[in-house]
């Protein structure tokens, strides 16, 4: 459990993905790599029609990666391999053949923010409120940027990023296009999720693949692309103002 947990469960033909942590299913670079790998299995798989990404527990959904690693860093290559690790998630969300649904149940940072994002169609609760705080330890959201971008814009991407210590309503990331629909309660939203995801498990597969690939038509280049961000990252991390930022943390 200290490195995390995923668990995948596969039923008339729907794949659940149920990701947890105990510091606020926050993601160490292992459980990165596990999700990676089963985004990628899952979309080769003929008996899966859609998935549904979720978390574990009724608090936060993700706390982006993980901070006990993060401070650790010490070489540009130790950095640039850690933000590499969401960078090949969302790249395995992008590639994968399968709609994804988002079910976000609580708060998300960072690359909390940036699953959400990547995902084909996201619910969540009013509880599910959102933020990037990247720049008050120096860095930026870079790996991120291009699929909350996508969702959301650039205005409101700036908005969100530039405001760093602020939380943003649900409501708010519904109205910029994060979320399709906000639910008062998880009951309301897990039912919805079910109903979308069987509904979804019945269309032609063929149907469903094509448009996931008019869904993320004009992203061929993520893959360098999150890539050179990562590196960005890696390097900001071993600047003198994050090293002073995450050693106040870690006190």
């Amino acid at each position: 459990m200290s490195n995390g947990s995923l668990y995948t469960h596969i039923q008339n033909n729907i794949a659940t993905v149920e990701f947890s942590h105990p510091a606020s299913n926050s993601f160490p670079s292992e459980l990165l790599s596990r999700l990676t790998a089963s985004l990628n299995e899952l979309s080769n798989n003929n008996d899966v029609h859609v998935i549904v990404l979720k978390s574990e527990q009724e608090k936060a959904f993700c706390a982006g990666a993980s901070f006990n690693e993060l401070v650790e860093v010490s070489t540009f290559e130790e950095g640039k391999q850690f933000f590499l690790g969401f960078a090949n998630v969302i790249n395995a969300m992008r590639n994968c053949s399968k709609i994804i649904i988002g079910r976000v149940q609580g708060k998300a940072v960072g690359g909390g923010v940036g699953l959400a994002a990547a995902c084909d169609y996201c619910l969540a609760t009013e509880q599910a409120s959102i933020k990037l705080s990247e720049f008050t330890i120096g860095i930026g959201p870079f790996v991120i940027e291009p699929a909350v971008r996508r969702k959301i814009g650039l205005a409101a991407l700036s908005e969100l990023t530039i405001d760093a210590t602020n939380w943003q309503s649900a409501y708010w990331a519904k109205e910029k296009g994060l979320y399709s629909k906000v639910f008062e309660t998880i009951k309301e939203l897990d039912l919805e999720v079910e109903i979308l995801a069987n509904n979804l498990s019945k269309y032609n597969i063929e149907a469903l693949k094509e448009m996931k690939k008019a869904f993320w038509k004009g992203t061929d280049n993520w893959t360098s692309l999150l890539g050179d961000k990562a590196e960005i990252s890696g390097r900001l991390v071993l600047s003198d103002f994050t090293k002073k930022a995450l050693q106040k943390f870690k006190k």
